[in-house]
């Protein structure tokens, strides 16, 4: 997993720091502008795509394409492609995307090779299960899944949170007779990455300021609720930047989204749900009735005081469902 595979190496890479004498010199690089190192990694995301192609036709005529079909290969010396009719250069091919990543306007792209057939498209915040390979520009590979993982767009690199939810799930699957599973019309894609919106001033054994290039196939997601607040946890994103870790109401120093009482008046978020529950079917408080329940199970339309501002955010309003 990604996120697990961060903390590792930067342990590891610790373990050597602390073996190495004190008489061993310590190689250390300066932290760049981040604006300014996004011009560079433009220009060379740029250069790289007008110097690489992939097998479009081949691609095209699999009923069923994953990541791993995906073949990338620089031109070569007289810059024609061997087989043009089947090969299209990324330059051509790819989308240009701009987000915006700790004040700083980041440029990337995708590579569009399905969409996914499937209704769901994951937000920025969700568990996805993929497949997935992360290779560098010379086309050696630092990370790889080839059966399907599980992972949490929350704690990944900013550029996996922008792509994924641009592709949609597979529409479905089968469990083989030797247990593997078998996805049919999944999201396939490449994603291009500037160093910004992936490990930046560097991770264990990536280089500092690395672009990177991530092929992957998106199979299923899920809706997370970190703090189980019955908030999801993309709504927790309250200025929109897609940083959960900017929002924090009551700056008690856990983010909303991993923070049970979100204004800290002391009533649980999820007991600030004061809105008649409409689902007759669902005990919610746990009393054998489920007629006589309060709260229809998101606190975010209720506002006891009409002042614009929910319950759960509000620190005027301390009402609770189990009053």
């Amino acid at each position: 997993m990604l996120g697990l595979r961060r903390f590792l190496i930067v342990f590891l890479g610790l373990g050597l720091y602390l073996a190495c004498s004190p008489d061993d010199p310590v190689q250390e690089i300066p932290l760049r502008d981040r604006a300014e190192q996004q011009v560079i990694d433009r220009d060379s995301l740029q250069s790289y795509l007008s110097t690489h192609y992939y097998n479009s036709g081949e691609l095209a005529a699999m009923s069923n394409p994953i990541d791993s079909d995906i073949q990338i290969e620089v031109l070569p010396a007289d810059g024609q492609l061997p087989d043009p009719d089947n090969q299209t250069l990324l330059i051509n091919a790819v989308e240009t995307h701009t987000t915006s990543y700790l004040g700083v306007d980041y440029e990337y792209y995708i590579l569009r090779v399905r969409q996914g057939g499937g209704e769901e498209r994951p937000h920025f915040s969700d568990d996805v299960r993929v497949q997935y390979k992360g290779s560098y520009f010379d086309g050696s590979i630092f990370d790889s899944r080839i059966n399907p993982e599980e992972l949490d767009l929350t704690y990944l690199v900013a550029g996996w949170s922008r792509v994924l939810p641009q592709f949609n799930v597979a529409d479905g699957y089968v469990t083989n007779n030797d247990g593997t599973v078998t996805y049919s019309n999944p999201g396939v894609g490449v994603m291009f990455l500037p160093s910004g919106l992936a490990y930046f001033d560097g991770n264990g054994a990536i280089p500092p300021y690395t672009n990177l290039v991530f092929s992957f196939t998106l199979l299923q997601s899920s809706v997370n609720d970190h703090d189980l607040d019955n908030i999801p946890s993309y709504l927790e994103d309250l200025d929109g930047d897609m940083n959960l870790a900017t929002d924090d109401t009551d700056n008690d120093f856990r983010y909303n989204f991993n923070d049970a009482d979100d204004d800290g008046d002391g009533v649980l978020t999820k007991d600030e749900d004061l809105e008649p529950d409409t689902d007759l079917t669902v005990d919610r408080d746990g009393d054998g009735d489920p007629t006589n329940d309060i709260g229809d199970g998101d606190p975010t339309n209720d506002d006891s005081d009409n002042d614009g501002i929910p319950n759960y955010l509000d620190t005027d309003s301390t009402g609770s469902r189990l009053d």
